[in-house]
């Protein structure tokens, strides 16, 4: 009998802790996992007694389904998605939705949305962040693909997602085909950014400044009060309180300096490449993961090259003050940098992207959230046409109080030799920015030089191309393309 509201295919940690979620704010829930064996531990677990219902086949999951049937995949990204899209598709009729609900890459997003509409079927590619506990008790939700799919998931989606103070809740419709997916892609990529420079606050704390891991606890709580209040503060705060029960040492010092990835940091860098975008601050972060995963070699590295041996001799408190502000800083140019990465990506695939609603799908609920994600909402509610956050002009003033600070902060990491890639890229970024004029005239010249590339001049309009005989041995025949 075709009772239930939707049905979720994927019994993971992501996919259980969902549909929780869902039947919890009255829906009823199909599910349904390759491996049978984890239906029945399920149903007969955590989803006893719920509504629930536990299926053994795809064709008892969709005929259980109201119409149009909602069918939500929360499987591996790539090949997966599209085995399980083909498996449905017999059983599914027209107007019916496949969701995916996984960290897919938005180009298969745009190209199964426009396969399953050649087929007269609705698709959702959806963002979902939060972990876990976010995935359980309320997630940030992008959703992107099928407009005409939007309202019939909508108050489920919009149910189970986090809520702000005001009850607005932390999910919205992004934009067609695989808008949500690159949204989500870029949440990823600022998550990464995030992480590395709050790791760069912590080792310059712990490397130039000596302290204690009860004492960068006690820096983290109090920084989590304030302008750089944040889920991923929070946790780093507790990470600094944990203690190893087998060594009885800080569980940061048990554990190997090698950091993992699942892609999406990646994603968003090659994004901003292939778009034009400068996101080094983003692409500097995985190329610190990177750098990580060299362990060998880096331990090898540390008895053959030298380094300076100078230690710090200043005031320790004000300069924990001074990496606050480097970290806020580094902060705003790293988001500034998302964003102007999805502006170009809208461009581009013609999407009609609501940054502030972005900000507020981020504001609570997934692994970004944070306080200033409400300034940022503010900024492109007030201008949504705003072409960079820096430009704002609160975040313009934040920059301004704290340039002197995160400028010290690099040179005394690059004189005592403490590595802070993110930290220095986000200073490049907003130095590279704020210049009317860069280097990039030798550049061109260069380019014309060897390859005939031509050049643009200062005195004539933007558009006219121009090529000098450098050597006076060159012809007159210039490069065909011109891209900048």
């Amino acid at each position: 009998m075709s009772t239930n509201d939707i049905g979720l295919i994927g019994l993971a940690v992501m996919g259980e802790n969902l549909i929780l979620n869902m039947e919890s704010h009255g829906f009823a829930v199909a599910v349904y996992n390759r491996t049978v064996s984890k239906v029945d531990a399920f149903v007969n677990g955590r989803a006893k007694g719920k509504k629930i219902k536990g299926c053994y086949s795809i064709e008892e999951l969709t005929a259980s389904l109201k119409k149009p049937r909602r069918v939500m995949l929360m499987v591996k990204a790539g090949q997966a998605v599209d085995d399980f899209i083909e498996l449905l598709l017999p059983h599914l009729d027209k107007g019916d939705i496949i969701i995916d609900g996984g960290n897919s890459h938005f180009p298969d997003t745009i190209r199964r949305t426009v396969y399953l509409e050649s087929k007269g079927l609705l698709y959702i590619g959806t963002g979902v962040s939060g972990g876990e506990e976010g995935a359980l008790k309320g997630p940030s939700i992008m959703p992107g693909g099928s407009p005409d799919a939007w309202p019939h998931v909508k108050d489920i989606f919009q149910s189970i997602a986090a809520k702000v103070a005001d009850g607005s809740p932390c999910c919205e419709w992004v934009g067609r085909d695989g808008a949500g997916h690159f949204v989500k892609m870029v949440h990823n990529g600022i998550e990464y950014g995030d992480m590395q420079m709050i790791s760069e606050a912590y080792w310059l704390m712990k490397n130039i400044l000596n302290l204690s891991y009860k004492e960068m606890h006690d820096v983290f709580t109090e920084w989590n009060k304030g302008e750089l209040d944040s889920y991923l503060v929070e946790i780093t705060r507790d990470i600094m309180a944990k203690m190893d029960e087998e060594t009885g040492q800080p569980m940061l010092e048990v554990i190997l300096d090698t950091a993992g990835q699942k892609g999406t940091g990646k994603w968003t860098s090659e994004a901003a490449l292939d778009l034009g975008i400068p996101a080094q601050t983003v692409a500097e972060a995985v190329f610190a993961r990177a750098m990580s995963a060299i362990k060998e070699e880096r331990v090898a590295a540390s008895k053959e090259l030298a380094g300076p041996k100078q230690q710090f001799t200043g005031d320790k408190q004000e300069f924990i003050e001074m990496i606050r502000k480097a970290l806020y800083a580094s902060k705003i140019c790293s988001y500034a940098q998302g964003y102007q990465l999805m502006r170009a990506a809208a461009a581009e695939y013609k999407w009609t992207l609501k940054y502030g609603d972005i900000a507020l799908m981020w504001r609570n609920g997934c692994i970004i959230r944070a306080q200033f994600l409400g300034k940022i909402k503010e900024a492109f509610d007030k201008n949504p046409t705003l072409a960079n956050l820096l430009l704002d002009p609160y975040f313009k003033s934040i920059i301004e109080q704290n340039q002197a600070a995160w400028r010290t902060v690099i040179a005394k990491a690059v004189e005592l030799g403490v590595p802070v890639p993110a930290f220095s890229s986000a200073l490049a970024y907003y130095d590279g920015y704020r210049s009317a004029r860069l280097s990039a005239n030798l550049l061109q010249a260069q380019r014309d030089y060897f390859g005939a590339h031509t050049y643009e001049r200062v005195d004539k309009p933007r558009g006219a191309f121009f090529h000098t005989n450098w050597t006076g041995r060159g012809g007159s025949t210039s490069a065909s393309t011109y891209t900048v």
